[in-house]
């Protein structure tokens, strides 16, 4: 499986090939979101919502650039989905990507480090759904060792990454020299309108 590079903001991101293979509304509602695993039909995902953190980003889809790098996301305060995978809620691993920071300062996913086990990420789809994911854990790669197949694989089940920079930045290189990734699970989904 090949790696990578993908540029983000000041940083950088490893990142493989992709191979297609009752909790509180976030919004403040009262509504309960079922805890139903399984997956969901598929929709694009048009914003993030991360409570613990006052986070609410918009999502944009990304695809492969010609040299075989993912695109980035287009600014530092929104998020891009690589829509060559699962969307949210569908079986498998889909993955949504955000700078960390740039010249100008903190990006979107600065502090996506600080994320814990059991915070609740929510993505908000175009066909009016909302998947709901729990947190399972945060990890750090060097980017020399960033787990492709772990990252994007299919593991039977739904699930959402989410990847930036982090570790040592670099100031020789301009870029970190690790890669951030939240790993959290499909728990249900619910109707926005």
């Amino acid at each position: 499986m090949g790696v990578l590079l993908v540029a983000l903001g000041v940083g950088a991101i490893f990142l493989g090939r992709h191979q297609p293979v009752g909790l509180a509304d976030p919004r403040g509602s009262t509504t309960s979101i079922p805890a139903a695993p399984g997956s969901i039909p598929r929709s694009e995902p048009v914003r993030l919502v991360v409570p613990s953190l006052g986070l609410r980003a918009l999502v944009e889809p990304l695809g492969l650039q010609s040299d075989g790098e993912i695109a980035v996301p287009s600014n530092t305060v929104d998020t891009g989905w690589y829509d060559e995978g699962p969307s949210p809620g569908q079986t498998g691993s889909s993955v949504i990507v955000g700078h960390v920071d740039s010249y100008r300062g903190v990006g979107v996913f600065f502090s996506l480090r600080s994320l814990l086990a059991g915070s609740l990420v929510t993505v908000l789809l175009a066909n009016g759904d909302d998947a709901h994911f729990r947190v399972t854990s945060v990890r750090t790669y060097e980017k020399n060792a960033f787990p492709s197949q772990l990252v994007y694989g299919n593991h039977g089940y739904a699930a959402l990454n989410l990847v930036t920079c982090g570790g040592v930045f670099n100031r020789h290189t301009g870029h970190y020299e690790s890669n951030v990734v939240v790993y959290s699970t499909f728990v249900g989904s619910s109707h926005s309108a």
